[in-house]
């Protein structure tokens, strides 16, 4: 009998990282282990009122460590001996500051609490003008238009338009910012030993869809087009990359340092990184014209088609099309929605605030009474408006809300829109207005759908993995009725770690493609939403009156 080969996927989500092991040739979860960043948990370097999320690389190091340290503990003894490899995944576009030598600058001293010295996260919004700035200048500069492969409007979510607002924001991490790298990079490189910026293998996910990398334009923006935009840009192009590569391929083995605190062989494979929605949707086994969604806080919709088919096709208003970037060999197109879960959660947390506040000035409560109150009360807050607003029909509220409280990711980029509830009256409640979120996170799916088959994509099926596609048969139902399209839940609770653990089997040789590894490792689906008809009829009809809102609302702005 064999010896099994092992693999592990390492998913660093906007909360917390998971390290998983996995069985190569079946699929099968060995052990796993969480770890939820310290310093994020408490809110520190960070300041929602304005948009700026950012996180410690710290956080992501003792993640690293504590998970896979966790996990093979975990597993049955020896289980060490039978790892080949271990493949990254992280949220995106999620860049930070490096030093000559790769060292992000909140390493060091100087910038160890500098919120701008550390890792912009995927959801911080405070580009916004250099985004405008870098769309006009594309469209304007008398050459080349950067942001047609990302679908003609770049984010502020995005590499360029963070790095150019931390720049301006801050002349000290200027001063010292030899060069920039993503999260989904760093790691990988960390775990190697080869951190020098100049070295590192850098993904052709995050190059392509956040950096505007194409091999038209012999890599990334030309040096005039930056200084063109800012002179502040001058020089970092010859300080970042030229070459990508797909995260089927090697970046290196562990390095000595990272094998010894792990207790791991230094033979290992370290794979390329990607984004976490890519590699999740590998996991979730995506196939050509099958719409991949991962439900969490926001969504990252996936789909892949072959490369020629979509020929020259410029498929406008989503977050790119990148050939390789989530199988080798085909094209990957990424689209999405800045909030989904946060949605829910904003609610929530808007209706349990004014509660614990209220305990807090009491003089007649206990702290103790206090904390379980509130404890109570979180608990069954989601629950109880799911189950109160499934009771109401469709309609019958009249309330009808934008999904935009973080902007809009896609289709057509605009992070300054925000959200809006219409048709409110005495009469409205809680569970009327949590119905009309959930049906505007729906509908904001939907348009997503529109555009790709719009633009002549077709969508031939649909995937859901994450939290809410797990945890809310409500939500799920009310977006199947809204696409008028089954969705099928895939089986597997970690589909973007087991995604990364496909990659490493690859890229140590263990499976010859990614198509064999989603043979080999994939777990299915474990449920299947089908659409009632009469329900997509009545959603049809508030999707027209969705549409027409949101239009005006964004005249309005």
């Amino acid at each position: 009998m064999a010896t099994p080969q092992y693999v592990i996927g390492v998913d660093y989500g906007t909360d917390s990282v998971r390290s998983i092991i996995i069985d190569s040739g079946s699929g099968r979860e060995i052990s796993s282990a969480v770890h939820y960043y310290s310093r994020w948990k408490t809110g520190r370097f960070c300041d929602p009122g304005k948009n700026m999320f950012r996180q410690h690389p710290l956080d992501y190091i003792e993640g690293l460590e504590k998970t896979i340290k966790q996990a093979l503990s975990d597993a049955p003894k020896g289980t060490a001996l039978k790892v080949r490899a271990i493949s990254i995944d992280t949220t995106g576009s999620t860049p930070v500051a490096v030093n000559k030598q790769g060292v992000p600058l909140a390493m060091t001293k100087e910038f160890s609490t500098n919120p701008n010295a550390m890792f912009v996260l995927w959801k911080d919004h405070t580009a916004l003008q250099e985004a405008e700035e870098i769309n006009f200048a594309s469209k304007n500069w008398g050459g080349e238009d950067y942001t047609k492969f990302v679908g003609g409007i770049y984010s502020s979510e995005w590499f360029w338009a963070k790095i150019l607002h931390v720049l301006r924001a801050d002349p000290k991490v200027r001063a010292q910012a030899f060069s920039w790298v993503e999260h989904c990079d760093w790691v990988p490189a960390m775990l190697t030993g080869t951190t020098d910026p100049l070295l590192i293998n850098r993904g052709r996910c995050s190059a392509g869809h956040k950096a505007m990398w194409h091999p038209l334009f012999n890599g990334l923006p030309s040096e005039k087009f930056l200084v063109t935009l800012d002179k502040r840009l001058a020089g970092l192009r010859g300080r970042l990359f030229e070459e990508t590569f797909t995260s089927d391929k090697a970046c290196g083995t562990l390095s000595e340092t990272w094998a010894k605190t792990l207790g791991l062989s230094t033979s290992i494979v370290i794979g390329v990184g990607a984004f976490d929605a890519h590699m999740g949707a590998v996991g979730g086994e995506i196939g050509p014209y099958i719409l991949s969604k991962v439900m969490g806080t926001s969504t990252c919709d996936m789909l892949v088609a072959p490369t020629k088919e979509i020929g020259d096709k410029l498929i406008k208003g989503i977050c790119g099309q990148v050939d390789g970037s989530i199988i080798p060999g085909m094209l990957g197109m990424e689209a999405g929605q800045s909030a989904f879960g946060d949605v829910y959660a904003w609610f929530t947390k808007m209706l349990l605030t004014p509660a614990e506040k209220a305990l807090d000035e009491s003089g007649d409560i206990s702290s103790v009474t206090k904390a379980k109150v509130m404890k109570a009360l979180s608990s069954v807050m989601l629950p109880m408006l799911t189950k109160e607003a499934k009771l109401l029909s469709i309609g019958e509220t009249g309330i009808i809300a934008l999904d935009w409280l973080n902007g809009r990711r896609t289709p057509d980029a605009n992070q300054a829109l925000t959200g809006a509830i219409m048709g409110l009256t005495l009469g409205s409640g809680a569970a009327g207005i949590f119905r009309s979120l959930v049906e505007a996170t729906a509908f904001g799916a939907k348009k997503i759908v529109d555009r790709f088959m719009a633009e002549g994509v077709p969508i031939k099926g649909v995937i859901a993995l994450g939290g809410v596609a797990k945890k809310s048969p409500f939500v799920m139902q009310v977006v199947a009725d809204v696409l008028n399209k089954n969705i099928k839940v895939a089986k597997s609770e970690q589909t973007c770690a087991l995604g990364a653990a496909m990659f490493a089997s690859v890229a140590s040789g263990i499976h010859p493609t990614i198509k064999h590894a989603q043979k080999a490792m994939g777990q299915g689906f474990e449920k299947e939403y089908r659409p009632i008809a009469k329900n997509a009829i009545k959603y049809q009809e508030l999707y027209e009156q969705y549409s027409r809102i949101a239009e005006f609302a964004e005249k309005s702005l």
